[in-house]
């Protein structure tokens, strides 16, 4: 299930009270700091009765050069109270007065991460940023420097990092993480520095980066000990990590013990969020019942507080536990909550992840052609996540190559004004020296070829680097396959406009048991073998790309379309005929092909690779619901123009039922005993 993200941080950030935001307005001293963190951290789970504290703060005279801080903690007060108005009012002040400007727009950043607006929020959140006055530094710091309004810079961070994940745009996440995880140090706010460690955790195990991720999980786990509060958020940063990964178990396990610990500390808001992770481990442990349970006693605490953003989760939560139970109609009216929540906010990951939850929900109960709808949705807005994850990450490599260019380019200038000073240190001696110009000359010639040589050198090596960089970024790191990235870049030189070939769409089937059943280490030791077993089976010239899990593609460029068929039935009798030796014993491993050639016959009407990837990822979806450990390939397709294969795409099913998609059906191996398999060819059903 989806786990609030923009609860979690927002929780794991509870310590990180915003001060002013412009040279003129001034920074609280650490006493009235430390006062308001924690009454910010108070007011997540009690606002009123904070509020009514920092209202005495305010009235204080001696706090009078502090107004605009003390207005602005009312106003984050008035967000985690749910009070949408006086957050506005409060933020329409601000903006009218001398350095306010940049807390007006935090404090309406907030409402709008609130209401569940990601994108509006984080775009809010770079105008405060940049309108803070002077800057803080983007890199690490031994301290806070003088007029650094730090917390409203890291809060700031925050939300960007927030928008940035929820575009897609992971690489940029994790530099805006990086650099408020700086400033948390800086100001030695163990909470806050934690709080970062935890959103790196989440983001790095999001990019499959499993090893960073346990590291940065370990250090917010020493960092929030002695703190039952933090301990809780730092165990929910396990659970969501695991979840992540597909271990059900350790994500379980690790929401009970932060419900435990939220519990001691008596944070009702803290508890209710928790409640609402629990229910994804409930319903992946088929425990839907109680997930309803769960849910019905969450949503009014949610509701208490006006929390949008987290209603909006536990909602979508709630409509999966109610398919899984088989009530279609409360569910349809939960799913038109969460459309109803979600108007005017752009967040593809959030939709994508919930058009799968609910899509595997309706499969399970053998509601097919709901589920096959909510897999195309699903599959476009991937797509769509994949594309921002990729040009984020090579706009990152691009400022970084750019970067050590400009060095490069600053140190070939210093060493040449170095010689050309020596140079001219030379012609003033020869004015004296005779002699001594000829040595000197010979001197500085040398110097300059050796200099030369190394510059050679040093650019060699650049390029060397940046190529095995380019290679390496093109491989999957278990199975040392192509990814997607060089598929990419395949297509990209190959077929650009109009795809030519075959394509063969993989997916190991009950790859979840494996992982469930026997640990992650035997679902590795599953992939790296299947993976090779591919690679045994296919030709040497064609294209083996691991797309994502357990999701193999093959592209075979010059494979005829008679030979096709034989290329699948191979793929399927390597992979299931022997069973897979792991440390948790002998595994009996099959998998689901779907395959066909392109142009796509008998009309043989050109289409973009993309259209084709999608066309092999529907045929790889019928062998999956017809009983896996099968191939089933498109043999023609019944289309005039561009037009027409777009309806039968829009509705595969009901193509394949008119006869319009015509497949081919190769079953797999049979366990031992039973008779050997058949290749067939009929109309899809």
């Amino acid at each position: 299930m989806i786990r609030p993200l923009a609860a979690v941080v927002k929780a794991t950030l509870l310590a990180m009270l915003l001060s002013g935001a412009a040279a003129r307005a001034a920074i609280p001293d650490r006493a009235l700091d430390a006062q308001l963190v924690q009454l910010d951290r108070y007011g997540y789970n009690e606002p009123e009765k904070a509020a009514q504290q920092l209202r005495a703060l305010a009235a204080d005279p001696a706090h009078a050069g502090q107004r605009l801080h003390l207005d602005y903690a009312l106003g984050r007060n008035a967000v985690y109270a749910g009070h949408p108005e006086t957050v506005r009012r409060i933020a329409a002040d601000l903006e009218q007065r001398p350095g306010g400007q940049p807390l007006a727009r935090m404090l309406l950043a907030e409402l709008q991460d609130r209401q569940g607006q990601t994108g509006r929020s984080g775009d809010m959140a770079r105008q405060a940023l940049e309108a803070l006055s002077p800057p803080c530094p983007s890199q690490a710091a031994q301290a806070v420097p003088p007029n650094c309004d730090a917390r409203v810079a890291l809060q700031a961070l925050r939300l960007i990092a927030r928008a940035q994940g929820a575009r897609g745009e992971y690489a940029f996440a994790d530099t805006s993480l990086r650099r408020a995880l700086a400033l948390a140090q800086a100001l030695q706010d163990h909470t806050a520095t934690g709080a970062m460690m935890g959103s790196l955790a989440v983001n790095s195990q999001v990019r499959d980066e499993t090893a960073a991720a346990q590291q940065w999980m370990t250090q917010a786990w020493q960092m929030a000990q002695g703190d039952a509060s933090a301990m809780s958020r730092a165990k929910m940063v396990e659970s969501m990590v695991a979840s992540r990964r597909g271990d059900r178990n350790q994500q379980l396990a690790a929401l009970e013990d932060a419900l435990r610990l939220a519990q001691q500390s008596g944070g009702r808001r803290d508890v209710a969020l928790l409640q609402n992770n629990l229910l994804d481990a409930y319903i992946h442990t088929d425990q839907a019942a109680k997930a309803v349970q769960l849910a019905r006693l969450a949503l009014p605490v949610v509701q208490s507080y006006n929390d949008q953003t987290v209603e909006r989760t536990l909602r979508h939560n709630l409509s999966v536990a109610l398919v899984l139970q088989r009530q279609f109609e409360p569910a349809r009216r939960e799913v038109a909550r969460v459309l109803e929540l979600a108007q005017g906010d752009f967040d593809p990951v959030r939709r994508a992840l919930q058009l799968r939850e609910l899509g595997e929900a309706y499969a399970k109960v053998g509601q097919w052609k709901e589920a096959l709808r909510l897999y195309h949705e699903e599959r476009a807005l991937s797509a769509e996540t994949a594309r921002r994850n990729r040009d984020s990450a090579l706009q990152q490599l691009r400022l970084k190559y750019d970067s050590e260019a400009r060095q490069r380019d600053l140190e070939l200038l210093r060493r040449e004004q170095t010689l050309k000073d020596r140079e001219l240190g030379n012609r003033r001696l020869a004015q004296y020296v005779g002699v001594g110009l000829a040595a000197l000359l010979g001197l500085s010639l040398i110097l300059m070829g050796v200099m030369l040589a190394r510059v050679r050198e040093a650019n060699r090596r650049l390029k060397a680097n940046q190529s095995l960089l380019r290679a390496q970024s093109e491989r999957d790191p278990l199975t040392d396959l192509a990814n997607r990235r060089h598929f990419l870049a395949v297509m990209d030189r190959h077929a650009k406009d109009v795809f030519t070939g075959a394509l063969l769409m993989i997916d190991i089937d009950h790859f979840k048991h494996v992982n469930d059943r026997h640990g992650h280490a035997a679902g590795d030791a599953v992939i790296v073998e299947v993976s090779r077993r591919i690679a045994q089976a296919v030709r040497a010239e064609d294209l083996v790309v691991r797309w994502g899990g357990e999701e193999f593609l093959v592209f075979a460029r010059n494979v005829a379309p008679d030979q096709l068929q034989l290329l699948a039935e191979r793929i399927l009798f390597i992979v299931g005929e022997q069973p897979v030796q792991t440390a948790a014993g002998a595994l009996r491993v099959t998998c689901s092909i779907g395959f066909a050639h392109f142009p796509l016959p008998p009309a043989q009407l050109a289409l973009h690779w993309e259209q084709a990837v999608n066309w092999a990822d529907m045929a790889l979806y019928t062998a999956k619901s017809q009983g896996r450990n099968r191939a089933r390939g498109i043999v023609t397709v019944e289309a005039g123009d561009a037009q027409a294969l777009i309806q039968i795409e829009a509705d595969f099913d009901a193509a394949c039922s008119s006869e319009r998609v015509q497949l081919q059906t190769i079953l797999g191996p049979e366990p031992p005993g039973l008779p050997e398999s058949t290749a067939s060819v009929e109309s899809a059903d």
